[in-house]
């Protein structure tokens, strides 16, 4: 009897999901869903590329996946992929739903913030400032000191960094 592929995760496609699907192929993983920080298009735009290896789309409820048979999550909602723990965080702001997602079960926490919150700035608080920078305060803001912050536009950074050096949160 035959072993079944690792479980995978994605979230968000970009413009091209080619190198996800790489990945997935050459690691052997079977991708079981595909997590959307939030619809802009150059967060999605490779979707139904991404989607077609069956994969379950989620995008939070205030802001649903523009793609057939998406599900749709609430804040705090839990989902579990072997021995990582993914939680939803609702930090929207830059758009009517943009969420980030918390992770544990690795070496170091990881959020995956998408365009919540960029190394060194606040992100892009399209919908409203305030409120973002209220959710990054309350939310990412408050997790472990270790948190590695995956952004969706630049590098990779952490909750000490931020704290440290991002004029917005440093105090």
């Amino acid at each position: 009897m035959g072993r079944e592929n690792p479980p995978g995760a994605a979230f968000d496609t970009g413009s091209n999901a080619q190198p996800m699907l790489d990945l997935i192929a050459s690691e052997n993983l079977t991708l079981r869903y595909i997590f959307l920080t939030h619809t802009h298009d150059d967060h999605i735009a490779d979707l139904p590329r991404l989607a077609a290896t069956g994969a379950e789309v989620w995008a939070s409820e205030l802001e649903p996946a523009p793609h057939p048979g998406a599900k749709t999550f609430q804040e705090n909602a839990h989902f579990h992929l072997g021995e990582l723990s993914i939680k939803t965080l609702f930090t929207w702001g830059h758009s009517p739903g943009q969420t980030s997602f918390y992770i544990t079960g690795l070496a170091w926490p990881l959020a995956i913030v998408g365009d919540s919150l960029f190394a060194g700035s606040m992100g892009g608080g399209l919908v409203s400032y305030e409120i973002q920078l209220r959710n990054n305060r309350q939310k990412l803001m408050k997790l472990p000191l270790d948190t590695v912050f995956a952004c969706g536009h630049g590098p990779l950074t952490t909750l000490k960094q931020e704290k440290k050096h991002n004029p917005f949160f440093a105090r």
